[in-house]
């Protein structure tokens, strides 16, 4: 398996991870609220907790989609800004990186 075939296949099974976390916090925001007014607010206050991290789901998969872009175009592992690569040990920890350490600081 090529260097890009195994990064295709990490960005993949977090897309179904990510994908799967979506659905959860979906079926959790659609289940109805208490009527008592006390957990209602509690309720209402991890709502929005699970909001924030389906909003940070989606912006990360739109990046892994770019990233899969990238690597059928042959641009995967190249900084989108200056050009240089993406050093290994970056894309090791985020694999959907689109800029160099250096651009992304």
């Amino acid at each position: 398996m090529s260097g890009h075939d195994a990064r295709r296949k990490q960005l993949e099974d977090r897309l179904k991870e990510l994908d799967a976390r979506l659905h959860r916090i979906e079926d959790t925001l659609e289940t109805p609220v208490t009527e008592d007014f006390g957990d209602a607010a509690i309720e209402r206050e991890e709502e929005e907790v699970l909001e924030d991290l389906g909003v940070a789901g989606q912006q990360e998969i739109r990046m892994i989609h770019a990233a899969l872009k990238r690597i059928e175009d042959g641009t995967y592992g190249i900084c989108v800004n200056c050009g240089d690569d993406i050093a290994a040990e970056r894309l090791d920890v985020v694999p959907h990186a689109p800029r160099c350490r250096n651009c992304a600081a």
